[in-house]
């Protein structure tokens, strides 16, 4: 390893066409890791070279390797053989596995051919893959059989697995909008406030946001805004630990008013603040700034 630097995790996430690599991938994503997918094992050593590099940060990756890059495939074990010579570096090889049944049944349902029978049946082709990974399976230090693992399931199994100590996965995005310029396409929750009484037509207060105090005391000081935020305060601490049970890394919640500009920032960063205790909390005012001459 070296000197007083921390030692790189490399996960290279491999095994059976239709085991569930994708969903292992876009988990591990979630957890902070760089991750490339189907990276030809020619390429590994390159690779480590550019992760060796002492000026950049990526102390987690995830390499999918799988047939797709059959062509290369006979330079993986050399490949893997020169990670063990890396002192600095903590590889592991997860390999994802599935009975052939499942198999042809997950090529049936997606209606895809497999990469080995292209013109053939994907039985043929799943077992000409079995044997071809065999001794590959024989190296991986953690292997998953997803036989009867639904997406989410296989999810949460990775997540046990590789999630550091004290790392949280799931966060919320709390985003301020008007709704003149239209609904941000990302938004899983959206709520919105121009039922309350609008600072804009408050001369002073017109040139102003809701990050400025005076806008923000306007708005919290109606009856109507307490009910309001007490009631989707209770709403959201109840939905979203079902978010993040259900397997959901992000949750974006969009407070909208007429131009973004009063009423859904200053509700915005009310909620950023009081879920930011229990959650992740990210906060951005998308049109703050839209309105004419700002």
């Amino acid at each position: 390893m070296r000197n007083g630097e921390q030692e790189t995790k490399l996960v290279i996430i491999t095994g059976m066409s239709g085991a569930g690599k994708t969903v292992a991938v876009q988990s591990f994503e979630d957890l902070g890791y760089y991750c490339v997918d189907n990276l030809p094992p020619t390429l590994l050593p390159k690779f480590l070279e550019l992760m060796k590099d002492s000026t950049n940060n990526i102390r987690k990756v995830a390499l999918v390797m799988d047939l797709r890059g059959r062509e290369f495939f006979d330079s993986l074990f050399e490949a893997l053989d020169g990670l063990a010579k890396e002192d600095w570096l903590e590889e592991q090889i997860l390999f994802l596995d599935a009975k052939n049944e499942k198999l042809v049944s997950r090529y049936k349902e997606t209606r895809r051919a497999h990469p080995l029978a292209v013109e053939g049946l994907p039985l043929n082709g799943i077992k000409q893959e079995r044997k071809m990974l065999d001794e590959l399976r024989g190296r991986a230090q953690r292997i998953i059989d997803t036989t009867n693992l639904k997406p989410k399931e296989l999810r949460e199994i990775i997540l046990e697995n590789y999630t550091e100590e004290k790392q949280e996965t799931f966060s919320v995005h709390c985003v301020s909008f008007g709704f003149k310029y239209g609904l941000p396409i990302d938004a899983d929750l959206v709520f919105d406030v121009r039922f309350l009484p609008n600072p804009h037509y408050v001369e002073q207060m017109r040139p102003l946001t809701g990050l400025d105090k005076d806008v923000s005391s306007y708005v919290f000081k109606w009856s109507d805004t307490q009910k309001f935020k007490e009631k989707v305060l209770d709403l959201l601490q109840f939905m979203l630990p079902q978010y993040k049970k259900e397997g959901k890394s992000q949750l974006v919640v969009a407070i909208g008013c007429t131009g973004g500009q009063h009423r859904s920032v200053a509700l915005t960063e009310f909620f950023a603040k009081e879920l930011s205790s229990n959650y992740i909390t990210h906060v951005s005012h998308r049109d703050i700034d839209k309105r004419k001459g700002r």
